[in-house]
């Protein structure tokens, strides 16, 4: 199944001033996740961010909570995105089927927000180079367990290319020199 910019939402999830430096990778879990923020606004693919209890863990990272709008921050504070009524409704209301998934850690909140989300119906897809945890072990088992539980793990690059779906388009020839080198 193609990722699909018209189908799809882009979710960040927890991407904070605390937890972030104990992040492994946590400067490439920023940045890519930076990058696909500027690429969903490319395409209109709407942006949801969620912080988890905000009051222990701070708030977004500044170079990513720069890239979104107040209204686009969502706080939570159970492990699953799903398990938030607010959220939950929001993410309906958009009427997008497709999630796209990057943020921290891997194998707590992703995880288990990426497996709500596919027992409520939607297209889960896991940015592999935009999430990560404290400790490679469980990053790389948690993808291990979102695959096998049918999550699709994918790249930032894979998304960008299948939102943009064609060559031979205004918004194609303004991002590639911007984001694909």
């Amino acid at each position: 199944m193609l990722i699909n910019a018209a189908s799809s939402c882009l979710l960040v999830v927890d991407v904070q001033e605390r937890l972030t430096p104990a992040i492994h990778e946590g400067v490439r879990v920023v940045e890519n996740t930076g990058w696909l923020i500027k690429v969903a606004r490319e395409v209109d693919v709407p942006i949801r961010l969620t912080e988890q209890y905000p009051k222990g863990l701070g708030h977004t990272v500044p170079e990513v909570r720069s890239l979104v709008l107040d209204e686009e921050v969502l706080e939570k504070v159970h492990f699953s995105c799903m398990a938030s009524d607010h959220i939950r409704r929001e993410l309906a209301s958009l009427g997008r089927r497709q999630i796209i998934v990057a943020g921290t850690e891997a194998h707590v909140c992703v995880l288990q927000s990426s497996l709500s989300l596919l027992q409520e119906g939607y297209e889960v897809y896991i940015v592999a180079d935009a999430v990560s945890s404290r400790r490679p072990q469980d990053v790389q088992t948690a993808l291990e367990r979102m695959r096998h539980e049918g999550v699709r793990v994918v790249t930032r690059e894979m998304v960008a290319f299948e939102w943009l779906n064609r060559a031979d388009t205004e918004v194609f020839r303004k991002v590639m020199p911007r984001f694909i080198r």
